[in-house]
């Protein structure tokens, strides 16, 4: 069984990307909005959670912490996944495990997942 990836971005276009580049790998999970995390995760069990800041209703920022706070999913692998100027500074912040930035280099981004 494939190892799954959750994607959370509002820009249906990066998901269909991501989805087209990772699919190959792993099965591959997209939401454009992100309301509760936690139900998500339940529901999906990803390996690996890739989470723009810009997410729609809760918002990138909340919902990696609501992931890394709760003792069941904190364990789970969270990259924030975003054009933002301070990803870096808000990985810290948030206690997620790295960063891809965007626009992103195909082979680093399969990559970085393969890792974790």
């Amino acid at each position: 069984m494939k190892r799954c990836v959750l994607i959370y971005d509002d820009d249906q276009e990066i998901l269909l990307l991501c989805k087209i580049i990772l699919e190959k790998y792993y099965r591959v999970e997209t939401l454009f909005q992100c309301k509760d995390i936690i139900a998500d995760i339940a529901q999906i069990k990803p390996d690996f959670i890739l989470i723009d800041l810009w997410i729609p209703v809760l918002g990138g920022k909340k919902a990696i912490t609501l992931v890394k706070d709760n003792p069941v999913t904190r364990s789970i692998p969270v990259f924030i996944f975003s054009a933002n100027a301070d990803i870096e500074k808000i990985c810290g912040e948030t206690n997620a495990n790295g960063y891809i930035s965007k626009p992103f280099d195909v082979a680093t981004f399969i990559e970085i997942i393969g890792r974790h």
